[in-house]
């Protein structure tokens, strides 16, 4: 799981690494679980799918920082 203050630290490539990493992760997870198999922890998807939604959420937030930081 990742915090948002690690997240908030990355530069942008490697938040985009990070992403990428994280939606790999979820692929493999969800075909385990679609082919049958029982996850290694059941909260596991879950997990990944909220740590996507805030690294999305901070990429999204630093984005519009700099679009209105360029603006003034």
């Amino acid at each position: 799981m990742v915090k948002n203050k690690d997240i908030r630290a990355m530069n942008d490539a490697d938040r985009k690494a990070k992403l990428t990493d994280l939606r790999k992760e979820l692929l493999h997870e969800r075909g385990t679980a679609s082919m049958g198999g029982a996850p290694a922890s059941p909260g596991k998807i879950r997990a990944i799918r909220t740590s996507v939604a805030r690294t999305l959420t901070i990429i999204s937030e630093e984005r519009a920082k700099k679009i209105k930081g360029g603006a003034k």
